[in-house]
């Protein structure tokens, strides 16, 4: 076991308590029940989470997923043109979709409409942000020793792309106690940079679940505890190779050796890698035998699997992207991105926690999603690490490691795309062509 295991178990009541790491998805074994999506499949499946969420058509909601992917490569460029200035880059969905590129300074720079998803989205910049992104993740490292101190309960704090702030999330009972506005002052003069305080309730769930025994099929691994005793249950995340294994990733939490549970309960043992745990990773590696595809489930009931062909960058993520995740506990559900640059509460990287993680909206997660992965269509995100939650128990958010930080010399496992014949260059279709990671 990773040596945090058991003072992570003693955190549970914090409000970033890491979920209990359990089952879904490296789907290594798929059998005559496993439908493997089309990219037209995921990417209606994903449209229709979208299409309730901010109430729009199906089709509507298919375009604006297909225009969030095909405008990441436009984004990334913008955040390299405009590092000296850039406070956020974010998605918004209401009352229309574009994307909002936020500067410092005053400098005005002219809208565009760019063509993504078989649609025009506007892309608006807007000035004024008092610091850039950069600054505010460099006032995180240089002070959250100094804001954990000041309080009872050491908060997480992110950066919020949108309006070009640090976020502290804070426990409810220490903002009664030192009341809002103190804080936020306290803490814009200790960082120099805007801080908004956000009070949440600090229930949380159970890290790990002991096993449970009405599982009826499809991929999920085990292994026990060697402090209690006790079988416990983890989420697998994505397929992963190192140029001569395969295995699966999840979160570092988990016992050592693992058992994969596939259909008809058989077992296939997966042997100890190794698992890396501090500051900004929270990932374990345990390999096959038997090779793997490069498969997750995407849905509840783990009959639909979606093989990985692309991974999202870090850098390249913004507030108000909408990812899903599939949980062992929560299922499949989707939300948006809130806060990048994020340090979560508590002491749950084997100490404070560096400012690399990601945070997105509930509406669902659970102790037993750590692990779990992050995904939009058919692009790899990321991997579950844990949650905060309310009083009355819901998710508030969850967040997650990106799949820049996992161990060095281990790589998703990725379909190839068929190849592409290129149009000729004087085509006007050859100027604009995206391929689609649906």
């Amino acid at each position: 076991m990773h040596p945090f295991f058991t003072v992570l178990m003693s955190l549970a009541a914090l409000a970033a308590t890491p979920a209990a790491a359990q089952q879904p998805a490296a789907a290594p074994l798929p059998d005559a029940r496993t439908h493997i999506q089309t990219p037209a499949e995921a990417l209606a499946q994903d449209a229709g989470e979208y299409a309730r969420t901010f109430a729009v058509p199906l089709d509507e909601a298919e375009r604006r997923l297909q225009a969030q992917e095909e405008t990441v490569a436009l984004t990334t460029q913008l955040a390299r043109l405009y590092a000296d200035r850039l406070a956020g880059i974010a998605v918004e969905h209401r009352p229309t979709f574009r994307i909002v590129v936020l500067l410092t300074g005053d400098e005005p720079v002219p809208g565009e409409t760019v063509r993504a998803g078989g649609m025009d989205v506007p892309v608006e910049f807007r000035t004024g942000a008092a610091a850039t992104r950069a600054q505010i993740v460099a006032a995180i490292k240089q002070h959250q020793a100094e804001i954990r101190a000041a309080l009872p309960h050491p908060p997480g704090l992110g950066v919020d792309q949108r309006t070009g702030e640090l976020v502290a999330i804070i426990s409810g009972s220490d903002v009664d106690l030192y009341g809002k506005d103190a804080l936020t002052a306290q803490f814009a003069q200790t960082t120099g940079v805007p801080v908004r305080i956000r009070a949440i309730d600090r229930t949380g769930l159970d890290l790990a679940d002991p096993e449970a025994p009405d599982v009826d099929g499809g991929a999920r691994v085990v292994g026990v505890n060697p402090a209690d005793g006790l079988h416990y249950a983890c989420t697998t995340g994505f397929a992963v190779t190192d140029g001569a294994r395969s295995g699966i990733v999840t979160a570092a939490h988990c016992p050592d050796t693992l058992s994969l549970i596939g259909p008809g309960r058989r077992a296939l043992p997966l042997s100890f890698v190794g698992q890396w745990g501090w500051g900004y990773q929270d990932v374990q590696v345990n390999v096959s035998e038997t090779a793997l595809a490069p498969l997750f489930y995407a849905d509840t009931a783990k009959t639909l699997a979606r093989p990985v062909t692309h991974a999202r960058a870090l850098a390249s993520t913004r507030a108000g992207d909408f990812v899903c995740h599939r949980g062992e506990r929560t299922g499949y559900s989707c939300s948006t991105v809130e806060l990048v640059d994020f340090a979560p509460a508590g002491d749950l990287c084997g100490g404070a926690c560096l400012p690399t993680w990601v945070t997105a909206s509930g509406p669902t997660c659970k102790g037993g999603d750590s692990g779990a992965p992050v995904f939009t269509g058919r692009t790899a995100i990321g991997i579950v690490k844990g949650g905060s939650y309310r009083g009355d128990g819901s998710c508030a958010f969850y967040f997650y490691m990106s799949t820049d930080y996992l161990p060095d010399g281990w790589s998703l496992l990725e379909q190839p795309l068929p190849t592409v014949q290129p149009l000729p260059a004087d085509t006007p279709e050859a100027t604009n062509l995206t391929r689609s990671p649906w």
